[in-house]
C-alpha cells in the first residue's frame, strides 16, 4: 500500500453514502414495499447533506429506486443510480473501504466479501466495488483489490491510529483461516494505516449473522469517546456477554494512556421474527453524516434514550430516528446497509447513464 493512506473515521467530511437497493431476488421480496420505505427514507436523509450512490440490480431496480425517491422527498439531483448486479443489500460489508491521504486524495480498498464467512451467495456483492469502479462511480479515486476477507462493519478507527475489533468476527475459521491473530494486526496495519489494535473478545446479538461486527456493538464517537450496546436486564441471555463486554472497554485505554469515556446505549425489549429467530435490535448501529447522525429505531420505549445520549455525544450533529424493525428482520439494521465515502481533493464519482433523475 502506498504510505500516507489511513482509514479515516466515520465523522471526516464526507462527499457521499453508498447504498445497494433490494429487489425482488434477494431475502426481503416477502416485504419488499415496507423495506423499500426505509431505504428511500435513509436516502433521503442523506441526500440532504450530501450525495447518495446506489446500485441498482438492473433496469427495472432503477426505476422502481427513483419512483421511491421522489416519493420520499430526496434531493433527486444528489441521487446517482447505476445499474450493478447484487445479491444481497449490505452495503456496509461489500462496499468500499475508503483510505485518504494528507493531500486529501482517496484510495478504495476492496476486500474479499464471502457473505460473514460463508453463510450465503456473494458472488455478484463480491464485485459491486469494481464493477462501480468501472463505471466511473468513484471518479479519480484509486482502487487497490486485497485478497483478505473483511468487511466494513467488523472495523471500528478513531482517526488516531486506533482500531477496535471482535476476536469472534476477525479469527472466524471461515474469513481468514491461514492467518493468525498477529498476521492478521499485521495486515491492518499495512492495509489501512492503524497503529494498534482493541480487541473485544466477549459481547454478541442474538440473530446477528456477521459473527459479533463491532458496528452492533460498540462504536468511536471521537477518539477519546465509546458508545456501546448495554444490557441492563439480569434474565436477558445478552446481560452476562456484554457487561464482559463493558468491562473490557473500561479496560481500554487511548493513545494518551487514559480511559475511555465510555457511554452506554439502553437496551430494546426483545422481539421476533416470524420463523421464533430473536431480531438483533441495536442502537449501536448508527450512520454519522455530515451534520447529523441517523439512529437505529425499534418503536420501543429505549429509542428516546438512546436519541438523547447520543445526542449529547454529537452536540453539533442533528440526531435523527429512522424506524429499522423492518431491516431488523434481515438481521442487520441502519449502519449495515450503508457505506461512506470521505471527500476528496478531486469529486471521488460521476454521474452514471443510470443517475439521470430529473
Amino acid at each position: 500500500m502506498a504510505t500516507g493512506y489511513i482509514l479515516p473515521p466515520e465523522w471526516t467530511p464526507q462527499q457521499a453514502v453508498q447504498l445497494t437497493w433490494p429487489h425482488p431476488d434477494t431475502d426481503w421480496a416477502p416485504r419488499l414495499d415496507t423495506v423499500l420505505s426505509v431505504f428511500a427514507r435513509i436516502a433521503r436523509e442523506i441526500s440532504f447533506r450530501e450525495d447518495v450512490l446506489i446500485a441498482c440490480h438492473d433496469a427495472a431496480s432503477v426505476e422502481v429506486c427513483r419512483k421511491y425517491l421522489h416519493r420520499a422527498g430526496a434531493e433527486l439531483a444528489r441521487c446517482h443510480l447505476h445499474t450493478v448486479p447484487s445479491n444481497d443489500s449490505w452495503a456496509r460489508d461489500h462496499g468500499p473501504i475508503t483510505l485518504q491521504n494528507p493531500a486529501g486524495q482517496c484510495k478504495l480498498m476492496d476486500f474479499a466479501f464471502n457473505a460473514w464467512g460463508l453463510k450465503f451467495r456473494a458472488d455478484l456483492d463480491n464485485q459491486i466495488t469494481r464493477h462501480l469502479y468501472a463505471q466511473g462511480a468513484y471518479g479519480n479515486a484509486a482502487l487497490e483489490i486485497s485478497g483478505m476477507v473483511l468487511e466494513g462493519g467488523s472495523i471500528e478507527v478513531d482517526g488516531a491510529g486506533t482500531l477496535l475489533t471482535t476476536s469472534a468476527c476477525l479469527l472466524s475459521p471461515n474469513r481468514n483461516p491461514q492467518w493468525s491473530a498477529v498476521q492478521i494486526e499485521d495486515a491492518l496495519r499495512t492495509q489501512l494505516g492503524v497503529e494498534r489494535i482493541l480487541w473485544l473478545h466477549s459481547g454478541h446479538l442474538e440473530g446477528d449473522d456477521t459473527d459479533a461486527h463491532i458496528d452492533t456493538l460498540a462504536r468511536f464517537c471521537n477518539p477519546h469517546t465509546i458508545a456501546y450496546q448495554s444490557c441492563d436486564d439480569p434474565d436477558d441471555s445478552h446481560f452476562a456477554p456484554l457487561q464482559q463486554m463493558a468491562a473490557e472497554l473500561s479496560a481500554f485505554r487511548n493513545r494518551d494512556g487514559k480511559p475511555y469515556h465510555l457511554i452506554p446505549l439502553p437496551w430494546a425489549q426483545a422481539q421476533w421474527d416470524e420463523d421464533g429467530t430473536r431480531l438483533p435490535l441495536s442502537y449501536a448501529n448508527f450512520l454519522i453524516l455530515n451534520a447529523a447522525l441517523l439512529l437505529p429505531t425499534y418503536d420501543d420505549p429505549a429509542d428516546g434514550v438512546a436519541q438523547e445520549r447520543l445526542q449529547r455525544a454529537f452536540p453539533d450533529r442533528e440526531v435523527i430516528p429512522i424506524p429499522c424493525i423492518e431491516l431488523a428482520r434481515q438481521h442487520g439494521s441502519l449502519h449495515c446497509v450503508t457505506m461512506q465515502l470521505p471527500r476528496s481533493r478531486d469529486r471521488p464519482f460521476t454521474k452514471g447513464t443510470a443517475s439521470a433523475l430529473v
